[in-house]
C-alpha cells in the first residue's frame, strides 16, 4: 500500500486551530519519516507488528521565540508541553478506546509516554524538519523556524495506527475541550 505524503481533509492544508489567547496551533498527519521507519522497533519496541503508522505533528505558537533559556521562556516551554501532553493524552486514549494503538512522545525526553520506551529517543524537531521541511537552527538546542511564527514554535508528536480520517475526527472533537477552535481562514 502506498501512503500519501501528508493527509488532511482540506487538500494538503493542516488543521489550523486557535487558542483562547489567540495563539495558533497547527496539526498535520503524515506518513512516518525515514528515521521512524528505520528505527521503529528501537523507539517503540512493542509496536513491531504494526504495518501502517501515522505521525501527527502538533505545532503550538509560543508567546516568545524559544531561543534563549530564561525563566520566562522555560515557563512558556513548560506551559506548552503541559498543553500538548493534556491534549495528546486525550487524543491517544480516545483512539486507544477505539482499539488503535496510539502514543505521544514526551517533548522533553523523546520517549513515548504510554508505551515501553525503546533504546533510542525520538527527535520531534528532526521529525518536523523531515516531514514539513521547516528549517532548524542549531543553538544550545535545535530550534524550528516556522514560516509564520519564526522561532516561537513548540512541537509535539503523536504516533498512531488509526486511519488519518479517524485521527482527524478525534482531533477536531477533542480540540474544543482544550479551548482550541478551528481557525476561520477568511
Amino acid at each position: 500500500m502506498q501512503y500519501p505524503t501528508v493527509y488532511t481533509s482540506a487538500g494538503g492544508c493542516p488543521i489550523n486551530l486557535v487558542g483562547k489567547r489567540g495563539q495558533a496551533v497547527q496539526i498535520s498527519i503524515h506518513v512516518p519519516s525515514l528515521y521512524i521507519c528505520a528505527n521503529r522497533e528501537q523507539i517503540l519496541p512493542d509496536w513491531k507488528k504494526q504495518l501502517f503508522l501515522w505521525v501527527v505533528i502538533v505545532l503550538q505558537q509560543s508567546r516568545y521565540e524559544l531561543v534563549e533559556s530564561t525563566p520566562k521562556i522555560e515557563t512558556e516551554k513548560q506551559r506548552l508541553r503541559e498543553k500538548f501532553m493534556r491534549f495528546g493524552c486525550d487524543v491517544a486514549f480516545n483512539l486507544r478506546d477505539r482499539h488503535y494503538l496510539t502514543d505521544l512522545i514526551d517533548p522533553r525526553t523523546g520517549y513515548p509516554l504510554l508505551s515501553r520506551p525503546g533504546k533510542i529517543l525520538h527527535d520531534d524537531t528532526a521529525a518536523v524538519k523531515a516531514l514539513l521541511h521547516y528549517p532548524v537552527i542549531q543553538n544550545k538546542c535545535r530550534l524550528l523556524v516556522h514560516p509564520k511564527w519564526g522561532m516561537a514554535v513548540y512541537p509535539g508528536i503523536l504516533i498512531s495506527q488509526a486511519p488519518p480520517m479517524i485521527i482527524e475526527w478525534v482531533i477536531k472533537s477533542i480540540a474544543p475541550l482544550h479551548d482550541w477552535k478551528i481557525k476561520d481562514e477568511r
